[in-house]
């Protein structure tokens, strides 16, 4: 099923549902706990696709591709390595990409976002699958001249609009061996499979959750390929993800 937020066009109100063929059929409730499906369906030429989900927590892991490792002369970490973003970097599909006037070189990465469906803690790897909701393209952009100065990098990844993602949550899916992508201008610069990983998706959201609560909503990347590079003003850049679909955003300076 793919679950979808979006707002009328026409009244500007948002909503949540779920892809009915060529439609958008409307639910009322929460996709985390309890919805209904009802029978008021939309267009989809009437609505505007937001970001699948708003999450409290965006928790990111970084070098989880040996080959993007080795591209940046780190070492493959012995345990899955963690980082956060902040919430407010999220957008959607088809909205700008914000470059701030002090950052100098803007990044794309491509990479399976994983929105959680319940509170966990302590939770198994084979169990995690019972709290995942579902999955979405996402685009890890990063301020890079920013990320090679400072050892922290939540200044790095956290300016408005880093966080594109959609363009909906695909809640059916098997997340071992999936094609991931990303195009700039049309042009293809990362090409990789989710069985590249060095951590599947299990165990990265059992270990987060080993350490502190994941709640419903909350975001989590789970690292981008080889390729990862530098976008310019006036880009179009595309995440393309096997099984869920593609986001394209567009990038402005402040």
């Amino acid at each position: 099923m793919k679950c979808v937020r979006f707002e009328d066009k026409r009244t500007g109100n948002k909503r949540i549902g779920f892809i009915d063929g060529g439609a958008i059929r409307c639910v009322y409730g929460s996709l985390q706990t309890y919805w209904q499906i009802t029978d008021e369906t939309f267009d989809m030429r009437d609505v505007r696709l937001l970001a699948p989900c708003v999450p409290k927590q965006i928790i990111c892991v970084s070098f989880n591709y040996k080959q993007h490792a080795d591209e940046c002369g780190a070492q493959v970490p012995s345990e899955p390595s963690i980082f956060a973003k902040a919430a407010h970097t999220v957008i959607g599909t088809e909205d700008n990409i914000i470059w701030p006037k002090q950052v100098k070189e803007l990044a794309y990465g491509a990479e399976l976002g994983i929105v959680v469906k319940k509170k966990m803690k302590n939770v198994k790897p084979e169990e995690v699958k019972n709290y995942i909701l579902g999955y979405t393209c996402a685009n890890d952009i990063t301020a890079a001249d920013l990320q090679r100065k400072e050892r922290q990098w939540l200044r790095c990844k956290s300016f408005d609009t880093f966080c594109p993602l959609g363009p909906w949550l695909e809640t059916e899916l098997d997340p071992s061996d999936l094609g991931i992508k990303t195009y700039v201008n049309g042009v293809m610069k990362q090409n990789a499979r989710t069985s590249d990983m060095v951590y599947n998706p299990y165990e990265i959201l059992s270990y987060i959750s080993q350490s502190f609560t994941l709640d419903a909503g909350d975001l989590i990347l789970t690292g981008t390929p080889e390729g990862f590079g530098e976008l310019n003003e006036g880009d179009e850049v595309t995440v393309e993800i096997e099984g869920i679909g593609k986001i394209t955003n567009y990038v402005t300076k402040e």
